[in-house]
């Protein structure tokens, strides 16, 4: 189990992409590390786009990035609320800074763009925000998977067995 001792954070709000959160968790929780997920309020339920739901073990404002090795970002309707929150930003930013594993997929790239991390960054995502992603500074690729440093990127979610081992791999330092 490579990943044990590690934790990350998935974050979560209503409306998040079912696949785009639970298989990643799933896959990095496979491999030993420990995930907790996060949403603006502790304890509460949040409901997938296909009515999976998921219980925010935190809230993101009593997260600190320093106690983490890693964070993932679920697509769907979810960035788009979750992009929209100081704490969420400064989460992306803290990881960001200390060149520890950002997974996105599909529309999760919203929330990178909010943190504004992604100028000279190669990514891929929904091509439905490609534009948004150029416009944020990014170099965007239309690729299953795209690892650019300690960011890794997917489009949707039939790119999700490449996506989890990318983000594994990068978790483990490989």
């Amino acid at each position: 189990m490579r990943l044990t001792g590690k934790k990350v954070i998935a974050l979560v709000d209503d409306e998040f992409e079912d696949l785009e959160l639970w298989y990643p968790v799933y896959r990095v929780r496979e491999e030993g590390a420990e995930v907790h997920l996060a949403g603006l309020e502790k304890d509460k339920t949040y409901m997938g786009k296909y009515g999976v739901p998921a219980k925010a073990e935190y809230s993101w404002d009593e997260l600190d990035a320093a106690d983490y090795d890693g964070i993932l970002v679920p697509g769907g309707w979810a960035p788009d609320k979750i992009r929209r929150y100081s704490a969420v930003l400064k989460l992306v930013q803290d990881f960001n800074a200390a060149k520890k594993p950002i997974g996105q997929i599909c529309h999760a790239g919203w929330v990178l763009i909010s943190a504004k991390i992604l100028k000279g960054v190669t990514v891929t995502s929904t091509p439905g925000i490609r534009d948004d992603m150029e416009n944020a500074g990014a170099i965007w690729k239309d690729e299953a998977v795209v690892t650019d440093g300690h960011i890794i990127s997917a489009r949707r979610p039939p790119d999700l067995p490449p996506y989890g081992k990318a983000f594994c791999d990068a978790l483990a330092g490989e």
